[in-house]
């Protein structure tokens, strides 16, 4: 059921991750909002669908605010919900002093007194609508919530997979960082693989296309694209081949570890990124600024997403 709500221009999320991708998590909220996030919560104008990010875990977009419970009990006395039936959900993330804490059974308490003032029928299980009650900065926050789908988690079991492969995760935060705001981009996996990066993003509505220069991997890619009733572009060439330019690109580098390349091919991949695309995201498993540089790029954000002992550097590249 959709029901339409005049909200004011803020939203509030929360968010979390562990403390091998802090780096990641960071760079990846810094694209999306354009500033550094505060720790578990904060509150923005910026409105994104939370299911986009591996970190973000919920969304409140912001229609009653004040700074006692009592003020949120009476605005929602206010709510038209054309019959639809709601459900209230205390958000646990928030910014209360350890005094201030609120333990399970108060936070079952005030979604029954906040659902005792709204006007319709509470389904627990089953509702047509979901509201959020979160403290932050020491005022409380209502309104329409949004949780977070973990749809990256499904497209872990793909039937080509490769051992060398980004993680869903990082691929997701990756593509989130090549490209923030979706809207007319164009963007380019040049060096695809098994195509990890290009289920990210095409679950996501982005517009992106994969190459490979090997032929069985490319297939890989479109066999996986295809097993999530996606839709999406595989060729197979090489990098230098490509005529056309791109808005954005992700070019996970090659190494020695797993495959033969040499220095002066690794380079000649970043000089043909900078030729079809504005804004690249270079993947590498040790820092090559100084070949980036030499490329013409100019890095302007980076991080360290570490799984165990291996490491890979993210830079953003424009």
């Amino acid at each position: 059921m959709n029901t339409t709500f005049n909200t004011v221009s803020e939203s509030i999320y929360t968010y979390a991750c562990r403390e091998d991708e802090l780096s990641l998590c960071q760079m990846e909220l810094r694209a999306l909002f354009g500033a550094e996030a505060p720790a578990s919560l904060f509150k923005t104008d910026i409105r994104i669908d939370v299911s986009r990010s591996p970190f973000i875990k919920e969304r409140i977009d912001v229609l009653y605010h004040g700074d006692k419970l009592a003020d949120i009990y009476e605005q929602v006395e206010q709510l038209d919900l054309a019959g639809a039936t709601f459900k209230a959900i205390f958000v646990k993330t928030n910014d209360l002093a350890p005094a201030d804490k609120v333990e399970y059974a108060e936070r079952r308490m005030i979604e029954r007194e906040i659902g005792m003032h709204i006007e319709g029928e509470a389904d627990i299980s089953h509702p047509d609508l979901l509201f959020g009650i979160v403290a932050l900065g020491g005022r409380w926050y209502f309104g329409p919530y949004h949780k977070n789908t973990a749809v990256w988690l499904h497209h872990m079991k793909k039937p080509r997979s490769y051992s060398i492969a980004l993680s869903t995760r990082v691929a997701r935060a990756a593509v989130n960082i090549a490209v923030p705001r979706p809207e007319g981009i164009r963007a380019i996996d040049p060096c695809c693989g098994i195509g990890t990066v290009l289920v990210e993003a095409l679950s996501m509505g982005i517009d992106m296309v994969g190459r490979d220069i090997n032929h069985f991997i490319a297939r890989g890619a479109r066999e996986n694209i295809a097993y999530f009733k996606l839709e999406g572009v595989v060729t197979r060439g090489d990098i230098a081949d490509i005529t056309e330019t791109y808005d954005a690109a992700i070019i996970d580098l090659p190494y020695n570890l797993y495959s033969k390349i040499t220095p002066e091919e690794q380079f000649s991949l970043l000089v043909h990124a900078r030729r079809i695309a504005a804004r690249v995201v270079v993947v590498s498993i040790e820092a090559v600024d100084e070949m980036i540089e030499n490329a013409g790029f100019t890095i302007v954000d980076r991080c360290i997403a570490k799984k165990g002992l291996f490491s890979r550097h993210l830079l953003l590249c424009e």
